[in-house]
């Protein structure tokens, strides 16, 4: 069952007593809010994930989103983020509450899910082959991202790589892609089909809006990928396409600066990464326009394995 097939009522029903329960790739999640925003996006992003089987009663995360008590309920509005009942963040303004939910899933696997290597960096895949694309914010890791799920390549996750520490493959979320800014408005001229959230302004990233993954990759989201590429985006207003090799050494330091567990690991964490670089031929890529980027991406799924 997925939650498309639940109707509207009975997901503002379930979701008010915290009873919405949901597959995200290897987590299970159990979610709780009264804001009808949060249903409405909950609707629109996630109509292809999956319910839990009766049965799978374990769930990794009790999250609700909440307005604070007291006056800030009526004045100012405010949306916290609780976790097991107890808010690891300050409070946002309520009109960001369906970020806030994305910021908070994205924390409580990074800061718990040590069963994996974890780092900052999308992962998107062809032919059992992954590209893992680590960038410092505003490289334009997730307009590139999103312009590649909507060309045929499947999404694991847009923020999140988890490697699996016994055998280094990829493991998959096919969560909502967020969007900031000017990449908003990029991503509806280049995917005019692609589903978006609304936009919410103000936040601490500027404008932010979600993409919704494709069908597919939400599918085939337990199905892992090998990693054979390591490619760190740039982009470079009016640049031409341009992937150019890097070396092993400066990519395994970019990577271990993107690692949220990595020191936590350490020695094995080092060997899972050393193992993951030495898996991948490695590049640095500039780029400005999305259809020259997929077509670079394109020649690169061409190539022989690694």
């Amino acid at each position: 069952m997925r939650l498309a097939d639940l109707p509207p009522r009975e997901l503002r029903r379930r979701l008010r007593r915290g009873r919405l329960r949901l597959r995200l790739g290897p987590f299970q999640v159990r979610l709780g809010s009264a804001f009808p925003e949060v249903a409405r996006e909950l609707a629109r992003l996630y109509p292809d994930h999956a319910l839990p089987a009766a049965g799978e009663d374990f769930d990794d995360w009790h999250v609700r989103l909440a307005p604070p008590r007291g006056l800030r309920r009526w004045i100012r509005p405010q949306a916290l983020f609780l976790l097991d009942g107890r808010s690891p963040f300050k409070p946002l303004p309520r009109d960001q509450s369906v970020p806030l939910l994305e910021w908070g899933l994205n924390w409580c696997v990074a800061s718990q899910a040590h069963r994996y290597l974890i780092l900052h960096a999308a992962v998107i895949e062809r032919g059992g082959r992954a590209v893992v694309m680590p960038a410092d914010p505003g490289a334009g890791k997730s307009t590139l991202c999103a312009a590649l799920v909507h060309a045929g390549w499947r999404l694991l996750s847009d923020e999140l790589a988890l490697v699996s520490m016994r055998t280094g493959a990829l493991h998959a979320m096919a969560r909502p892609v967020s969007l900031k800014n000017e990449s908003i408005d990029v991503i509806r001229a280049f995917a005019p089909g692609a589903v978006l959230s609304d936009a919410f302004a103000d936040t601490s990233k500027g404008t932010v809006a979600l993409l919704k993954p494709p069908p597919d990759s939400v599918a085939r989201v337990h199905e892992t990928a090998r990693p054979a590429w390591v490619v760190t985006p740039e982009y470079v207003p009016g640049a031409d396409a341009s992937l150019e090799p890097a070396s092993r050494a400066t990519t395994f330091m970019e990577l271990a600066h993107n690692g949220f567990n990595y020191s936590i690991h350490g020695a094995a964490g080092f060997d899972a990464l050393a193992r993951l670089v030495d898996a991948c031929a490695c590049h640095h890529f500039r780029y400005s326009r999305l259809s020259d980027a997929v077509a670079s991406f394109e020649r690169l799924a061409g190539e022989a394995a690694p």
